[in-house]
């Protein structure tokens, strides 16, 4: 797939001013132009861009007409760059496509990388190309490259970008219902903060996946992003520090992390005696368990059944004090 990222071109904030398409459609053939060179031809693909409030309807209606003669997928416009990418995800994932480029300015190379770090995994192999130059743009890029390696440079953008994207996340409608947490009556709920979470009220959209996923890989389509901002409603919703948060590091082992130890690379059990210390264990195939021991105020969580021997031998707890519980699966 070819993504045309014509953000960079600024074609919108010029068709909010002219009423006619000639600019864009001078960028248009460098876009083309880019193509042809890259052997993209064959390739189908999204025009990408930025709505304004005040005109988006026009300038979708605009920009459609200079792109008719264009083979496209269609035209992916958002009020945000965040936003405006997140769709173009939920359009490529919806197609299962995993490898793709992107069209775009130099000047904008390096941060449409931070956002794509942010909202794609490494499961998508994309690469960033750089649409024809003139020669004056060529002397700039030279310029601006020369100064960049001239000492220590500390980018600002990343900040902003990651509140941007932040902020369009937690505007987000819960999908699949709402965040439920389930509790047992027999953990003591004035001493231990726990529960059970249920597939709901995330914002999780992958098929395979419920929508409060909470963990993030290089073989999944979630981001890191999204999953921060699952465990953030979480965290909301049962009332804990997200920052104080330790999932287990599934190995299918009998491995357990207690936690003022040295962590273990990967561990199916964890237990802490730490007051405000969050520890879980994620739940598919396998169960997650949660401990609590009441008399010496520790806790713990597993992966499946095989560890619940060795995580009360590991805090030294009684069997008498000490009670489990199931979760779901």
């Amino acid at each position: 797939k070819i993504i045309v990222d014509l953000v960079s071109l600024e074609s919108l904030s010029l068709l909010s001013e002219i009423h006619n398409c000639s600019l864009l459609t001078l960028s248009l053939l460098e876009v083309i132009e880019s193509i042809r060179t890259n052997d993209l031809r064959s390739q189908s693909g999204y025009f990408m861009c930025c709505r304004t409030p005040n005109h988006e309807r026009k300038d979708k209606e605009q920009l459609e007409k200079a792109l008719k003669d264009i083979p496209c997928g269609g035209v992916v416009a958002a009020e945000t760059y965040a936003a405006t990418l997140y769709a173009m995800k939920q359009k490529l994932d919806e197609d299962g496509v995993e490898k793709f480029v992107v069209l775009l300015s130099w000047e904008r190379k390096s941060l449409v990388r931070k956002y794509m770090e942010q909202l794609f995994t490494r499961l998508y192999r994309y690469e960033l190309i750089e649409l024809p130059m003139s020669s004056k743009e060529k002397r700039l890029k030279k310029s601006w490259e020369s100064r960049s390696k001239a000492g220590p440079h500390v980018d600002p953008e990343v900040e902003r970008i990651q509140k941007e994207i932040s902020q369009f996340l937690e505007s987000l409608p819960s999908l699949k219902g709402d965040l439920t947490i389930l509790k047992s009556s027999l953990i003591p709920g004035h001493i231990f903060l726990h529960g059970f979470t249920t597939r709901t009220g995330g914002i999780s959209y992958a098929s395979t996946l419920s929508s409060l996923n909470l963990f993030s890989s290089s073989k999944r389509r979630d981001p890191p992003a999204v999953v921060k901002e699952n465990l953030r409603r979480l965290a909301h919703a049962a009332g804990f520090d997200p920052e104080m948060y330790h999932s287990i590091k599934v190995n299918h082992g009998s491995d357990v992390w207690v936690m003022g130890q040295p962590q273990p690379e990967s561990y199916d059990g964890i237990v802490t005696n730490q007051r405000g210390i969050v520890v879980a264990a994620p739940g598919a195939d396998c169960i997650p368990l949660v401990f609590a021991d009441p008399v010496k105020k520790v806790c713990g969580a597993a992966h499946s059944g095989n560890q619940i021997p060795v995580v009360l031998t590991r805090w030294s707890s009684s069997s008498t004090s000490a009670t489990s519980r199931l979760g779901g699966c």
